[in-house]
């Protein structure tokens, strides 16, 4: 009976056996995506500041009704100061397309010396420069280059001074407009702070001003040719911020 007994339990085992070892094998990994990396947006408004300096090239010529008479240039350099505003639009392949307007104070001044024709130390002066521009450029997650270009318009005073004195012949002041192009880069130091580097040419063509005395008579027509160089750097405080998914 107990031969009997115990083969019937190891045929059991026997045959329960590949069954067992299929419910013990290891079943396949099931493989999990990573979670999406999320990249920096540009897309948003700022409001900011900018220092740099100031080139420009100014070029006067006298004008009828006396002979057109070339009466020397000066270049009026010095720093520059303001602050500015706009906001960019990102698209999905990285490119960022913007507006902006800035408003700037100068204190450039120079002078030349007319002893030929007039006898007179020429001086010009900038107080302010303003533009509004549009800029595309191509971001690398927090790197963003840029072009761009627009209209331009600055503030300029004119003198004439007594050769050799600080008496004041004549003068004149504008407000000029011109066109701007532009070249820079930024980058996001946090979601809502970002700092930038350009350099800005400026173009205010040519201008005829009518000069006058203290007194208010007239004096002389003479045009102002201009050229401008700015270099400058800043820093934009943002809002409106949101991340991109970036792809793999």
């Amino acid at each position: 009976m107990k031969k009997l007994l115990l083969g019937s339990v190891a045929g059991i085992v026997l045959m329960a056996g590949p069954a067992l070892a299929a419910d013990l094998r290891v079943k396949a990994p099931v493989y999990k995506a990573p979670p999406p990396v999320l990249g920096y947006s540009w897309t948003g408004c700022y409001i900011g500041g900018h220092v740099g300096g100031l080139w420009a090239h100014k070029e006067w010529t006298l004008q009828p009704p006396d002979p057109i008479t070339p009466l020397g240039s000066n270049d009026v350099n010095s720093w520059v100061g303001g602050v500015q505003a706009g906001c960019d639009y990102q698209f999905a392949g990285g490119w960022v397309i913007g507006i902006q307007g800035d408003y700037a104070w100068t204190d450039a001044n120079g002078s030349h010396v007319d002893a030929v024709v007039d006898g007179t130390t020429n001086q010009s002066r900038i107080r302010s420069l303003s533009t509004v521009t549009g800029r595309i450029g191509y971001a690398w997650d927090r790197f963003l280059g840029y072009v761009k270009g627009g209209g331009a318009w600055e503030r300029d005073n004119y003198d004439r001074f007594i050769l050799g004195t600080n008496i004041l012949a004549d003068s004149a002041s504008e407000t000029r407009s011109g066109w701007t192009i532009g070249v820079g880069g930024e980058y996001a130091f946090t979601n809502f702070l970002s700092g930038f580097v350009e350099y800005n040419y400026y173009d205010f063509g040519d201008r005829t001003l009518a000069f006058a005395t203290p007194a208010g008579v007239f004096t002389d027509n003479i045009n102002v040719r201009e050229r401008k160089s700015v270099i400058r750097g800043g820093l934009n405080f943002r809002w409106g911020w949101s991340p991109v998914v970036a792809k793999y």
